[in-house]
């Protein structure tokens, strides 16, 4: 295979870390900024493995956490990149925890992390094809492409310049808000 072409597989990082007190809240669940951070640093690993740059964060898609994580249990965060334009990668990730004494896993959340090449000084480099092997690499691809236009469409339907919120406020009667009368002049 040429060196400017790699396989999802060629990325995939994965790491287990026990849960500490120390990055706990009050009822001994794991503060879910600890978990973005650990999020965050695994999309680095796996956009830098498979890049072979330094990449830094460009976005991250929604995050929900479907399931605490307790102090004393592992954490397992697995990565690899989905989807690559010419010099950003999505890189999706997964995150399970495991109670240590039962056994129990449970998916914690899943999210997407769009990650950019660097070169040393700090432009933007190029990353190699995504070699699409399976039936399933091609179907992360994809739903990356759709995620990355659905949220292009959505930047431009609700930009400064283009919004009109007068066309919004009779759907808002719907919602628990308080419309100011000046806006309805």
């Amino acid at each position: 295979m040429p060196e400017n072409i790699k396989s999802p597989q060629d990325s995939a990082v994965e790491i287990t870390e026990l849960m500490k007190p120390l990055n706990s809240n009050f009822s001994g669940k794991i503060h879910g900024g600890y978990i973005l951070n650990l999020m965050d640093q695994i999309a680095f690993a796996c956009a830098s493995k498979y890049s072979g740059q330094y990449c830094v964060t460009a976005s991250v898609n929604t995050v929900d956490f479907k399931n605490p994580v307790s102090v004393g249990e592992f954490l397992t965060l697995k990565a690899r990149v989905n989807y690559v334009g010419n010099t950003s990668m999505t890189v999706g990730i997964r995150v399970i925890s495991e109670n240590i004494q039962t056994g129990e896993k449970k998916h914690c959340n899943s999210s997407y992390f769009v990650m950019v090449a660097k070169t040393k000084e700090g432009k933007n480099a190029t990353v190699p094809k995504l070699k699409l092997r399976n039936s399933e690499d091609v179907r992360r691809f994809i739903r990356s492409k759709s995620r990355l236009e659905t949220n292009k469409l959505r930047k431009q339907a609700f930009s400064k310049q283009s919004f009109n919120y007068k066309e919004h406020l009779e759907e808002l009667n719907n919602f628990n808000v308080y419309i100011d009368p000046s806006l309805l002049d």
